[in-house]
């Protein structure tokens, strides 16, 4: 149960991240990216998600932000 609801709290960071993101609001998303990586190396740590798991979506959040920025 402890391990669905740190998943659910993981899924909702990055739903906002990349609503943030595609929304052009990448100020707002650059100050939660840092929260939400922190996020995603607890859960690897924890061995809730695997750790390339964890790398594949860090990679993807700051290649769709440098994206966006760019």
């Amino acid at each position: 149960a402890r391990n669905r609801g740190m998943r659910t709290r993981l899924r909702r960071a990055l739903k906002s991240l990349r609503t943030a993101i595609d929304q052009g609001k990448t100020d707002e998303a650059r100050s939660v990216l840092n929260g939400t990586v922190s996020l995603i190396d607890k859960m690897s740590a924890k061995g809730i998600i695997h750790d390339n798991t964890a790398a594949r979506y860090k990679s993807r959040l700051a290649k769709r932000l440098a994206g966006a920025a760019g």
